[in-house]
């Protein structure tokens, strides 16, 4: 319109730090309120150093993350590339991209434009793959990288746009750096002036800079598709709403609004290849004294007039393709490779394989062989559902949360089914579906495909599938064993953090918390697993596991959950899930030979009198020293009600309870926690409960050992223990003792008589349901 004036692109991309720190507010405000727990992998400095920052993109809202993650590490405002549909009419959203260093992607002179803010000092965010890439499929046919392009509705190569910014920055900075070597600082002064930068010093602090790309991937887990209250509100407001809106308002209002891992990974740094040789600096350094903007660099061959300048186009030209190629690879070798990965990536191979169902336990064995064999490739990338045992440890018998939620999710509702043992896999999952569709239809093909490029992934995944019909319960076991290894460390690791500091510091334990394994040279094929009591760790049974040993069984150490690494874990811990170590010690076993016997001190035993209840195959007997049913402490009476306390002061905000914890006068202090959770206490008190309701299932014989004057656990106890149980074989023996620790201590002998006893079963034919199987010497 007459009078208006001209609509000045450069001071219409001006960044407002204003508008910038009200976002990066409004984000840390968000962040607390959403669901998705946004994580950030990188090696020190490479948030620094980088200056071209590349992302999948899978998501709208991933436009806004990468650029405030990389202010809190920085401080620095980004420049961002947005597709153009979003400054139409200049309109006021536009308006505020711009002002946080958004370019639409249509901007005629984008990447001079981008070129000299990073000279500048600013960091430059690009999608190279152009948009979102719903399928995550990024292999062709040939297992060359190209993604859909939904507006030529066909594949397509990945953008070169990076890749000419980052050659064409790298050409300019040789040839500065070559007029600066011939001394000339005049030329030095007129470029510094048209870059608007403040001093000589200024650019050749940038051009001896050398230009770096930084590859990252952007991975989620767990994708859902179930309806959130996003699209619901959308759809009665609108009535109205198309397929394409529909599904990322299914997809993306699910990541933000439900649990949610965004894990963000920035790969090693990609450089420019090109290494200049001398006379190709002399023909560039010429080059930049004739011309008067950047913006001639990255002009087509048919502007250049001169050879000399056409030859530098050329030499930028040649590196573009492998230098593109060499980024997209370190992206997409980023992925975070997760359980559902693995499952899909599984089931994707036996379809290939022609397979339409496949037996669940040799699935199952399958998916945790292939999650073994990944854990020992270091270049693949694991989240923690594959890292941490916990998540994953019941994927071998078909008991992992994570593992039956994807497979019983609407997402896989339509895919696969299963009945008789097996699971089948629908027409549906080898069915096409559009681009918008199928992250709704099938996302086993998506998380397929998200792994597609990661070669060692799929290695581990098709190794596993051949080795698992013959692999031997020997090797099983030592898997599931170091299994247990890790989920140790791991727990130590994580409760080391500061803020368990205070309590932590206050422990006196040095010895070991980790579980043990201990293999004699010849094997008598009686196992056993021995078990801790409360408070103390697998260290307190080594001594004993040793003896055992040294006689010739082999012997597991179990760590209870909770135990062994800091009282904050303990807290957090129920009695049943102290019960699950027990029966994982007693599956490894069974690995290593067929006939088993429990051994539990305390707690310990207790534990192994309830999983004896459930009469495992191969169980030979089961030994409860200091057993508890009550207590010498009648203080303990009051732990119900100082619980109930501590749940309702924990309905304040930042507050742990009236008496989070108590201090525990410890036998043996180098190997219990100092401090005890009265939650943990409360456990205590429903395991016993529990106990002596399970006692008459028992069926295997039963050893009894208990201290006569047991300083913590009543006498009477196994007097209890003995009357409820039923079956024929029981024995009890007493020894006298004002301690309680008469295991570890080997006080009266106790190490030698519950030896004997262990020793006597072997002659003892074993029980299985009702027939009876000799057993031969």
């Amino acid at each position: 319109m007459d009078g208006e004036p001209a609509f000045d692109p450069e001071k219409a991309f001006e960044i407002s730090e204003a508008s910038c720190e009200w976002t990066v507010r409004a984000m840390t405000v968000l962040k607390t309120r959403l669901k998705v727990n946004i994580k950030l992998h990188h090696r020190d400095n490479l948030i620094r150093d980088g200056h071209i920052f590349l992302f999948n993109h899978f998501a709208r809202f991933e436009t806004f993350i990468p650029q405030y993650l990389i202010y809190l590490e920085t401080g620095a405002f980004c420049r961002f590339i947005a597709a153009k549909e979003f400054f139409k009419d200049d309109d006021r959203f536009g308006k505020y991209l711009r002002s946080l260093g958004g370019i639409p992607n249509d901007y005629e002179r984008i990447l001079p434009f981008l070129a000299e803010e990073i000279l500048r000092g600013r960091k430059v965010i690009v999608f190279p793959e152009g948009g979102m890439v719903k399928d995550r499929r990024v292999l062709d046919r040939t297992g060359s990288y190209s993604v859909y392009s939904r507006s030529s509705r066909e594949r397509r190569k990945h953008h070169a746009g990076a890749a000419v910014l980052a050659l064409t920055l790298s050409a300019f900075k040789a040839g500065v750096k070559e007029i600066d070597k011939s001394g000339n600082t005049n030329e030095l002064e007129r470029w510094a002036g048209i870059l608007n930068m403040e001093s000589v010093d200024a650019l050749r602090n940038a051009i001896h800079e050398s230009t770096t790309v930084v590859p990252s991937n952007i991975t989620f887990y767990p994708l859902r598709v179930g309806e959130n209250i996003l699209k619901r509100g959308v759809e009665i407001l609108s009535r109205q709403m198309s397929p394409k809106i529909a599904e990322e308002l299914l997809i993306e209002g699910n990541i933000l609004l439900k649990h949610t891992d965004m894990d963000i990974r920035l790969g090693d740094a990609v450089k420019p290849a090109k290494r200049w040789r001398w006379w190709e600096r002399r023909i560039l350094g010429r080059m930049i004294c004739r011309i008067d903007s950047i913006d001639e660099l990255f002009a087509r061959d048919t502007l250049h007039k001169r050879w000399t300048d056409r030859l530098v186009y050329l030499f930028v030209r040649r590196q573009i393709f492998s230098l593109r190629d060499a980024y997209m690879r370190e992206m997409y070798a980023n992925v975070t490779i997760n359980l559902s990965h693995l499952t899909s990536g599984l089931i994707m191979l036996l379809l290939k394989k022609g397979e339409r169902e496949v037996d669940a336990e040799t699935f199952h064995k399958t998916l945790y062989i292939a999650t073994k064999y990944i854990q020992k490739k270091p270049s693949v990338f694991l989240h923690r559902s594959l890292r941490n045992p916990e998540a994953y440890v019941g994927v071998l018998d078909g008991k992992s949360e994570g593992l039956n939620q994807f497979m019983s999710s609407k997402a896989c509702k339509d895919l696969i089914s299963f009945a008789d043992g097996k699971y089948r896999f629908l027409p549906s999952l080898r069915e096409e579906h559009s681009f918008d569709e199928i992250r709704l239809e099938n996302l086993i093909a998506v998380y397929a495909n998200e792994m597609a490029p990661i070669k060692e992934a799929n290695q581990a995944l098709a190794d596993a599938l051949n080795k698992a019909p013959t692999m031997k319960k020997k090797k099983l076991a030592l898997y599931r064993f170091d299994d247990e290894l890790t989920s140790y460390a791991w727990q130590k690791n994580y409760f080391s953090k500061p803020r368990y500091k205070n309590i932590n510091d206050q422990e006196t334990a040095t010895e070991s918390g980790e579980p043990f394994l201990l293999q004699p040279n010849k094997s008598n094929d009686l196992g056993v697993v021995l078990v801790h009591g409360f408070l103390a760790s697998p260290a307190e049974m080594r001594g004993f596991g040793e003896r055992l040993c040294a006689a010739g069984h082999p012997v597991i150490g179990v760590r209870l959950n909770g135990h062994g690494t800091s009282p904050w874990d303990l807290r957090g811990r129920t009695w049943q899930n102290w019960q699950e170590p027990v029966r994982r010690g007693y599956d490894i076993m069974s690995g290593f030979c067929e006939r088993i016997c429990l051994a539990g001190f305390s707690s310990g035993g207790a534990l192994s009198l309830m999983f004896a209840s459930e009469q495992p195959p191969g169980l030979a007997g089961v030994v409860a020293i200091a057993t508890p049913v009550k207590f010498r402490n009648k203080a303990l009476i009051f732990v119900p009600l100082v619980h109930g306390a501590n749940k309702l002061a924990q309905w304040l905000p930042s507050f742990e309870g009236v008496l989070p914890f108590r201090k525990n006068k410890s036998e043996h202090p180098q190997i219990n926690y100092g401090n005890m959770a009265i939650r943990s206490l409360y456990e205590l008190h429903r395991m016993v409960d529990a106990l002596q309701d399970r006692l008459p299932s028992i069926s295997s014989p039963v050893f009894l050992v208990q201290g006569s004057e047991d300083a913590v656990v009543d006498p009477v106890s196994a007097e209890i223990i003995m009357k409820r149980l039923t079956t024929a074989n029981k024995d009890l023996v007493t020894v006298a003792s004002k301690r309680h620790g008469i295991l570890n201590e080997d006080i009266g002998n106790t190490q030698e008589i519950v030896h004997s006893f262990i020793t006597s079963l072997m002659a003892v034919p074993l029980i299985i349901k009702d027939a009876v199987m000799d057993v031969p010497d």
